[in-house]
């Protein structure tokens, strides 16, 4: 348990961040699924709408550091070429 006040202080810090931090990869993993059910429904521009609104969440996740800046870009990537694909 901690001791000193600096400790304590950083248990209630790191507590707020990580509920910030989780709400943060929660709404990001919501918009990427609004992307995956307009591709999958075909509707091509439900999907760039859904796509252009995950962009920015995404990449404020990689600011933030709650997600790996390669690991985003992955998934941005598989997303627009799953939205071009569209017909």
């Amino acid at each position: 348990m901690a001791n000193t006040p600096q400790a304590k202080k950083r248990i209630r810090r790191n507590q707020a961040r990580a509920t910030v931090n989780k709400n943060r990869v929660s709404r990001i993993r919501t918009l990427v699924k609004k992307v995956e059910a307009a591709v999958a429904s075909g509707d091509k521009d439900a999907a760039a709408t859904a796509l252009k609104a995950a962009q920015p969440e995404m990449a404020r996740g990689v600011a933030k550091g709650v997600l790996h800046k390669n690991t985003v870009a992955r998934k941005f990537s598989r997303l627009t070429k799953s939205v071009n694909a569209i017909a």
